[in-house]
């Protein structure tokens, strides 16, 4: 039997849009929420239950994995300073993807995709890379959902304001002092 798809999601404002098609064009998925990259753990935690009661209104399944911040911190040791869609990205995107397929592949589901690149801060391009890169190693395939086009930003704007999402004014990787 098919569990269907995980989509990672790093927080409700991304995916708030793509969560409500995925319910409302009756996809088989659940959000899984694997952000070891936020910090402080007081800002992760309003991210994952601000992302879980996102999915609570459309019914959507919330898995939340481990929050391992040390090993997020040790692969990106000596890229604090790299900018936005720098180096960090590239890592942080690829860990994050990596471990959520191997989620997938051992609980059964068909495909994971993502939400990392609905935010225009975000590079799209290197977001699906490291997506090909973590689908080649696990075997676990890469769906892509539109988290941008198609009126899903103007969409995304009004589930912020509609629902009063939370939204945070960064990504969640501040360097660390």
């Amino acid at each position: 039997m098919s569990k269907g798809i995980l989509l990672l999601s790093c927080c409700a404002p991304c995916s708030c849009a793509v969560i409500e098609k995925l319910a409302k064009d009756q996809v088989l998925a659940e959000v899984v929420f694997y952000n070891p990259n936020i910090r402080p753990k007081a800002e992760y935690r309003k991210r994952c239950e601000e992302n879980k009661r996102v999915c609570e209104v459309w019914g959507i399944p919330f898995i939340e994995l481990e929050y391992d911040n040390g090993r997020w911190c040790a692969l990106t040791a000596g890229l604090e300073q790299e900018p936005e869609r720098g180096a960090r990205c590239s890592i942080c995107f690829y860990m994050r993807l990596k471990r959520v397929m191997e989620y997938a592949k051992a609980e059964g589901y068909d495909g994971v995709a993502s939400v990392l690149g609905v935010s225009r801060y975000k590079n799209l391009a290197q977001v699906n890379e490291a997506a090909a890169k973590a689908s080649a190693e696990t075997g676990v395939p890469y769906v892509n959902i539109e988290g941008r086009k198609g009126g899903m930003q103007e969409r995304r704007a009004q589930l912020i304001k509609e629902l009063e999402l939370y939204n945070q004014t960064y990504c969640g990787c501040k360097p660390r002092v």
